[in-house]
């Protein structure tokens, strides 16, 4: 076979969640229009020749992409990332040498929104707490399960109009509840735009049945949820988190639910696996999944889709849907 055109460092089981099997056509044939051909591996070192490869498709694993592995890619023009995630291994180098990279996160915020919106409604609903009783052996108790809520005229807070973010505030909008939106990044007409009120987060948290966190991973968004922000939140509130644990204190987090203030439910932690004895598994008001919600089938696929459309359309003018600059890494997660 010739020297391949396009790489893919994919491991073969995420290759198979991501690359349907027109999709997988779809980069065999945009190898072979570049004069290659097309090879996954499992690591960029699997593969002897990289001397022509032009395109990289890559997923989480991969390492920086420094000096010496650029080297051995004299022709390499664009880094396709399967997820959304990029900063573990784009490098200055690779901006230096005229590389373009896209990535194909817009493909996960549908399914994570509705991870989010399906915590809210379980949470304004008391979901967890009657359903810790159920399986205890209890009864409804309505004044120690809590006062149930609707979602349609709730006061929901989003922290950070991400894509995620914006597709959960779709989703709770056309529920009818009333967003609170807190994101320095934007302004009052695009919030308005979005359907949201624009706040501040001190203001957002005490007046939120829910807060939702969907900001990016940076140094002054560590933590931005700590002891003092989850002491506004009001009694019966709930936390959603399906982002990141670097945005909230975790720690903080399991002294409030402990008392049962306030629910919460979670799908990442600090520590991954959540350890078996985690406390945060037997509390009743607390909603637990193991870092999963990006994990459907049909938001895998678009993963790979997104992908696949953005060699074609590079390959077709040189253009990119999802292209990630060097000045927007800094405000990236």
């Amino acid at each position: 076979m010739s020297a391949p055109s396009i790489v893919a460092v994919v491991s073969e089981g995420l290759f198979d969640e991501f690359f349907s099997a027109e999709d997988a056509a779809r980069l065999a044939s945009a190898a072979a229009a570049l004069g290659g051909g097309f090879v996954r591996c499992d690591r960029l070192e699997d593969v002897e020749d990289l001397g022509e490869a032009v395109i990289l498709v890559t997923s989480w694993g991969l390492g920086p992409l420094d000096a010496p592995r650029l080297d051995r890619m004299p022709r390499l023009r664009l880094v396709a990332h399967t997820g959304a995630t990029i900063k573990p291994f784009v490098t200055d180098e690779l901006y230096d040498r005229g590389i373009r990279v896209t990535q194909a996160g817009a493909g996960m915020a549908r399914s994570v929104a509705e991870v989010s919106l399906t915590f809210t409604l379980a949470l304004l609903h008391r979901v967890p707490t009657m359903h810790h009783r159920m399986r205890a052996g209890g009864w409804y108790d309505a004044q120690s399960a809590g006062v149930q809520h609707e979602i349609l005229n709730a006061p929901i807070a989003v922290i950070g109009a991400s894509r995620t973010g914006r597709a959960y505030l779709a989703l709770i909008r056309a529920l009818g509840a009333q967003p609170l939106l807190v994101d320095p990044t934007v302004d009052e007409q695009t919030a308005h735009e979005l359907g949201a009120e624009l706040t501040t987060l001190d203001d957002a948290l005490s007046r939120a049945l829910i807060v939702a966190v969907h900001a990016p991973t940076l140094p002054e968004t560590r933590h931005m949820i700590g002891p003092r922000e989850l002491a506004l939140m009001p009694d019966g509130a709930g936390l959603v988190n399906t982002a990141r644990s670097w945005l909230v204190d975790e720690t903080a987090l399991l002294e409030e639910v402990s008392t049962g203030r306030i629910s919460a439910a979670i799908d990442v932690f600090d520590e991954e696996p959540l350890a078996a004895d985690s406390r945060f598994r037997s509390l009743p008001d607390v909603l637990l999944t193991p870092h999963r919600a990006a994990g459907t089938r049909e938001g895998r696929l678009s993963l790979g889709r997104i992908v696949a459309g953005e060699i074609e359309s590079y390959l077709a003018d040189g253009t990119l849907e999802h292209a990630i600059s060097r000045d927007q890494l800094s405000t990236m997660a």
